[in-house]
């Protein structure tokens, strides 16, 4: 019987604030593609906040990771290209 490997998907996290137009098309993005994604939002979660901006090395919306990919600001192209295990 031959062993079907299957594809780990890379975790995505996505930094976001409430009020920021960006990381709701970022989010309907990941959603309208099936993409599952963990939320934080950094107006209320400092750990996050200082998370995001030690990994991007800025405070702007969103921030999105994907593996080691950090992806800045609503990229689609970027984020299928993380998704697929470019960087």
């Amino acid at each position: 019987m031959a062993k079907t490997l299957t594809k780990i998907k890379p975790k995505v996290k996505i930094y976001t604030t409430p009020s920021c137009p960006w990381c709701k098309k970022a989010k309907d993005f990941l959603k309208d593609n099936k993409i599952n994604y963990t939320e934080y939002d950094v107006t209320s979660n400092d750990q996050a906040r200082n998370e995001m901006i030690r990994l991007s090395g800025q405070s702007g919306v969103p921030v999105i990771t994907i593996g080691g990919s950090i992806i800045i600001g609503y990229d689609p192209k970027a984020v299928k290209q993380a998704l697929a295990g470019g960087k």
